[in-house]
């Protein structure tokens, strides 16, 4: 299980529409060819807002996208349903983590990882 591909910047103006939100995203991908239950596993980036799945499966070598906005869960999309960007334009980290809490994977961008506390 990996975190394969972000887009941390939605293209266009971020004027902070669905549309907009929407095309900020995480995808994540299931490198067996197991399904794997992603219930009760989080996405978390380094300001601590932190996205749980619920009785998500996911397909052996399939790809999941998750989107900032708002939007109908599908096998293939699920949306947080916030109304602001979470992921850092210019730089962030992404952090899965399975239903223990163990961390699975995570996805740094950006240049220096500055934490703001």
């Amino acid at each position: 299980m990996e975190i394969s591909k972000v887009q941390a910047d939605s293209p266009g103006r971020d004027n902070r529409s669905n549309r907009s939100l929407n095309a900020e995203w995480i995808e994540i991908t299931n490198t067996t060819r197991h399904p794997v239950s992603l219930d009760g596993w989080t996405l978390k980036d380094e300001d601590g807002h932190r996205y749980r799945f619920n009785h998500v499966r996911l397909d052996g070598r399939s790809t999941i996208r998750i989107h900032t906005g708002e939007g109908r869960d599908t096998r293939t999309d699920l949306y947080q349903d916030r109304r602001d960007y979470i992921w850092d334009n210019h730089s962030d980290t992404a952090t899965l983590r399975d239903d223990r809490g163990r961390v699975i994977d995570t996805e740094s961008w950006g240049g220096r990882h500055h934490h703001n506390h």
